[in-house]
């Protein structure tokens, strides 16, 4: 959990010096997984508040 604490930091801080998004900043820092990762889970979340996701 500090491990993503640390890097989320270092992906704020690429994405307002240099005006990228998060998952260029990731790519940057070699955490491409990790970005493709979170963008999974927000589209999960977004599903199962649009009541689309289907239970197993």
């Amino acid at each position: 959990m500090e491990a993503n604490a640390s890097h989320q930091m270092a992906i704020d801080l690429l994405m307002c010096h240099l005006g990228i998004s998060e998952e260029e900043a990731a790519a940057q820092l070699g955490l491409e997984d990790r970005a493709q990762l979170q963008q999974q889970q927000i589209a999960d979340v977004q599903a199962a508040f649009m009541g689309l996701e289907e239970n197993n």
